[in-house]
């Protein structure tokens, strides 16, 4: 009934992940099964017959889905179902698809669909690092024309060494993260993040997870001979004009390569490029013209790459006439939108971002309930690219695939130098909104995003910047062109998009995504440098505007006290039913957060208004404050006995006033001294070692009256039967004197 075919990878100290085909998943084009530990992954591949008319692209989707029931769990929510994708999910299909794109052919254009679904996970194992690796074996046991396989796998270092795929623990001990996706031969893809990195730190990392790699597509390759899919399907989805190809070429190539040196600004440029396409068309019989649109844009848009980048390697010279490693001009201001707690515009040529930064509680936390994560995450950051910040004029629905992953990039390219622990108590939301785009957004989010927190007054380590280096090279001469601070359309012609965002320091987060077969080290290594360059020179501009954060934040910002207090503590502060902490709240109009961490309780004290954090801190500490004996408090009258005053000096802590100790004179009662719901002063004169009782004294801090000579020595009367002295010292001892017998 089944054929199953099985192929182990060991990674040398006793882990060893199975790639498994011929059991589940049958009728799709090639499916996997990874297994690592007690984790499954179900990785399928389907592609289309045939592809649609008029597509010139790789339709590609790559979706990763974890399934709740893979732990155990119940998804959140009414519905108790999965809906839409995660964040991380689809961080990971991005990932994924990253890799794989690239290594379709040039002109394989049906429509192809990866799907790899967690089915099994063990809590300590990361699946993301496995997502790769599953969906190219897909391909490798299918028909589909791909020039893999690849692999991906992360690589940390923890205490100098670097590990290959650790677990959730060995992770978060790490200074360097990253996710590396490679063929045999090649670096494809890079993400991740690290502690102020040095460039060849970064460059040994690549290495590292290089040669693993390599075991996984060595694997792959004995698996596809071990099914008998090393012949892929034949297919032919383009329709070429020879004729058509050069007509174009020949009337384009010289006018294209002209506006390319003329330095015209995006939007010119690109009605310079359209104009030269339409006039080729014009040359064209108009019953022709509809037939052959198709076609003449892919033919037109080839002459404008090869223009381009001939322009690049020849002369060296780019489309807004900038020098290879020139950074393009750049304004930065801070506190641009005076009622945010922080803001700043940052523009580099033609590319704006505006950013603001909101402070907030513990309860401002975002939530992270993921099949593997749950917890709050104190520091977010949001990107948006409105279709308006190109010139395109269409809605905005909903938030893309790509917003979310540049503004991942950006977070974590700033959550490294952000203070940590009580360093700070808020709840961080950066916001970044893109008005302008020609190329490095999500750079320049992580610029204004380092101005917005310094604007806000948050104790960042150091200021980070990012810059976008590209790449145009000719596979048959070896020349090559490393590009810093790229354009949009350097982006969409070149070889490479290589992020790289750091501190003086080093590096705190990268991503790279290139589009030829083949990446040197030297290539690499000279990026990194020239990248390095220029986040300093883009560093300095940034301190140009502000040197460091502020010291105090602004006076609309709302403020936050931490306290630390005994644990035993948490439940006075809360009260029964949390009648304390409500009423707290309420009187003094703040917001207060307790929780335990490390066997200590931490208070958080959150408002707009100092004055109103002193207050419910004054409260707190009174209820917290053990009572000392000689120390002078304010209390409240709750009850009024015979015997004297019962007296609340702390929430919670009541102590006896006796009426001998209300005033220096003598008292019967209370009667119109004292009654219920009176705030008087007392002295707590002691504390009782056994009971823990308190003894109030009033009269402690009342002046003493002056004493009178009657007052002070009552007359004394002379009283003529008291026996002498000696009489009495007889009568005792006869008292005393046992009877005789």
């Amino acid at each position: 009934m089944f054929n199953v075919v099985q192929k182990a990878i060991e990674f040398g100290d006793g882990r060893t992940i199975v790639l498994e085909t011929g059991k589940l998943a049958k009728q799709a084009d090639g499916a996997i099964v990874l297994r690592y530990g007690k984790t499954m992954l179900l990785a399928t591949v389907v592609s289309a017959k045939e592809a649609k008319e008029d597509v010139d692209f790789m339709p590609l989707s790559v979706e990763y889905k974890e399934k709740f029931a893979s732990t155990g769990r119940f998804p959140g929510g009414f519905m108790k179902r999965e809906s839409k994708p995660s964040d991380y999910e689809i961080l990971v299909s991005r990932l994924v698809d990253r890799a794989l794109r690239p290594l379709f052919p040039d002109n394989y254009h049906a429509e192809t669909f990866v799907t790899i679904s967690l089915i099994s996970a063990d809590r300590s194992i990361m699946p993301d690092a496995l997502a790769g690796l599953a969906a190219s074996a897909a391909l490798a046991v299918s028909n589909i024309p791909f020039n893999g396989p690849i692999s991906e796998v992360r690589v940390v270092r923890i205490d100098g060494k670097f590990l290959i795929n650790p677990t959730f623990e060995e992770c978060a001990k790490s200074d360097m993260d990253i996710m590396v996706a490679a063929t045999m031969d090649n670096i494809m893809m890079v993400e991740g993040e690290m502690s102020e990195a040095s460039e060849a730190d970064m460059l040994e990392a690549l290495k590292v997870a290089h040669e693993e790699i390599k075991k996984h597509c060595k694997a792959q390759i004995e698996l596809m001979e071990m099914v008998g899919k090393t012949q892929k399907l034949e297919y032919c989805h383009e329709k070429n004009d020879e004729d058509l190809r050069k007509a174009v070429h020949e009337f384009s190539y010289s006018r294209v390569y002209q506006v390319a040196k003329s330095q015209l600004g995006k939007h010119e440029r690109m009605d310079a490029f359209a104009t030269i396409k339409n006039d080729f068309m014009e040359t064209i019989a108009e019953e022709e013209r509809d037939g052959k649109k198709s076609l003449v844009n892919k033919y037109y848009h080839d002459v404008e790459k090869e223009a381009m980048r001939n322009m690049i390697l020849d002369e060296g010279i780019r489309l807004d006439g900038r020098k290879l490693d020139e950074i393009r001009p750049i304004a930065c201001e801070i506190d641009f939108l005076p009622a945010a707690h922080g803001s700043a515009l940052f523009t580099r040529g033609e590319t704006q971002s505006l950013t603001t930064v909101t402070l907030g509680t513990k309860l401002d936390e975002k939530v992270v309930d993921e099949v593997l994560v749950q917890g709050t995450e104190k520091f977010t950051l949001h990107y948006n690219f409105p279709p308006f910040s190109t010139g395109d004029a269409k809605a905005s629905r909903g938030i893309s695939r790509r917003e979310i992953g540049h503004g991942n990039l950006a977070l974590r390219a700033l959550k490294k130098v952000i203070p940590q622990g009580t360093d700070n108590p808020y709840a961080i939301r950066v916001v970044s909104d893109i008005l302008e785009s020609n190329g490095s957004s999500s750079m320049a989010t992580v610029c204004a995003g380092t101005l917005a927190l310094m604007d806000a007054g948050i104790k960042i380590k150091a200021p980070v910047s990012g810059i976008a280096m590209g790449l145009i090279s000719d596979t048959k001469t070896g020349r090559f062109a490393v590009l810093s601070d790229i354009l949009g359309d350097e982006d969409h012609l070149g070889d490479m998009d290589f992020k790289v965002t750091g501190t003086s320091a080093g590096i705190t987060a990268t991503q790279m995504d290139i589009k030829v077969d083949g990446l040197s080290y030297e290539i690499l290594a000279k990026a990194l440098d020239q990248a390095r360059k220029g986040r300093l020179h883009i560093l300095g501009k940034i301190t140009d505007a502000i040197s460091e954060p502020r010291s105090e934040m602004k006076p609309h910002a709302p403020r936050i006290v931490q306290i630390v207090i005994p644990k035993e503590m948490i439940g006075a502060i809360i009260g029964t039913g949390g009648k304390v902490i409500q009423e707290i709240q309420s009187v003094t109009g703040t917001t207060i957060v307790i929780q335990e961490i490390d066997s200590k309780g931490v208070v958080d004290i959150f408002a707009e208004d100092q004055t109103a954090i002193e207050a419910a801190l004054k409260r707190i500490n009174a209820i917290t404050e053990v009572p000392e004996s000689g120390k002078v408090y304010s209390g409240k009258v709750k009850s009024i006995t015979a015997f004297g005053a019962f007296v609340e000096i702390m929430p919670g802590k009541e102590g006896l006033l006796h009426i001998s100790e209300v005033e220096w004179r003598h008292l019967a009662n209370l009667d119109g001294i004292l009654k219920e719901g009176d705030e008087i002063e007392v002295k707590l004169l002691e504390v009782d070692k056994k009971t823990g009782k308190l003894k109030l004294s009033r009269k402690a801090l009342l002046p003493r009256p002056e004493r009178t000579e009657q007052s002070d020595r009552p007359e004394r009367t002379e009283r003529t039967d008291r026996p002498e002295r000696s009489d009495r010292h007889d009568r005792t001892e006869r008292r005393d004197r046992p009877e005789r017998s």
